[in-house]
């Protein structure tokens, strides 16, 4: 994929949905350090029911740390693996109060020297928190980067590291969102929605899903003459899903 595609990928993107943000729910950066090491193996959804139970009641790390390990446990038992989270988020919240006054570190190093956070944790943290031009390569990313041919990839670092390579500056800080929306809406793992997708005719995927009229068209022999015409319609992009494309 050349330049011109990736930056046009981006254009539309921002123009569907100009500020895109996650779908967690938090309102400080300690709130969101808690929502991402409980999204492991979890959707933003159930995430978002047990932080709706337990932000009201615990929200800041001498809080957690005042529910100790089970009392933690019991607010999100609803969520996978539970339990290692629970221990994590307590001696996360340890460290912060004893090390760093109680404040998430807006430091890479730092961050992932706190127990349950990652790569991908701190780079949600220093893009979403603190406005920085990260990439935090998921299973949505790195399918929708290797499948559209955006920054094809082996390993999720690759992929992170092409992204930050070949994204334009300027949709950077925002582009960790829009592919993370469409692969998630759009960019299926089973089957893409090719015929719902606003970079379609971007991208390098060969075996497009398209709705069955689509399918007959484009299995139909071409005619000759009016290729302006035809070349019209191709070129149109499909119309956005109004999920995906939602306003932050």
């Amino acid at each position: 994929m050349n330049a011109a595609k990736r930056l046009e990928i981006f254009r539309r993107f921002a123009a569907a949905n100009p500020h895109p943000t996650t779908e967690l729910e938090y309102s400080t950066p300690f709130e969101l350090l808690v929502a991402v090491v409980l999204s492991a193996q979890s959707t933003d959804r159930g995430v978002n029911l047990a932080t709706r139970r337990l932000f009201p009641v615990a929200n800041t790390p001498e809080a957690i740390l005042a529910l100790g390990e089970d009392g933690l446990a019991d607010f999100i038992r609803t969520l996978g693996l539970y339990k290692s989270k629970a221990k994590h988020l307590i001696a996360a919240c340890k460290m912060l109060v004893e090390l760093h006054g109680s404040q998430v570190p807006h430091d890479r190093t730092a961050l992932e020297a706190l127990p349950g956070v990652g790569r991908k944790t701190a780079n949600v943290i220093l893009n979403t928190a603190f406005g920085e031009p990260t990439m935090a390569v998921d299973t949505h990313i790195f399918r929708v980067a290797n499948r559209t041919g955006l920054a094809p990839g082996k390993t999720v670092l690759e992929v992170e590291k092409k992204l930050l390579k070949h994204v334009p500056k300027e949709y950077r800080v925002d582009a960790h969102h829009w592919l993370i929306l469409h692969g998630r809406y759009v960019c299926q793992a089973r089957k893409p929605k090719c015929g719902e997708c606003i970079i379609a005719d971007l991208c390098d995927y060969q075996d497009k899903t398209w709705p069955e009229p689509m399918a007959r068209a484009s299995r139909a022999p071409q005619k000759a003459g009016a290729p302006e015409e035809r070349a019209s319609r191709s070129a149109a992009p499909p119309r956005p899903r109004k999920r995906a494309q939602k306003q932050a």
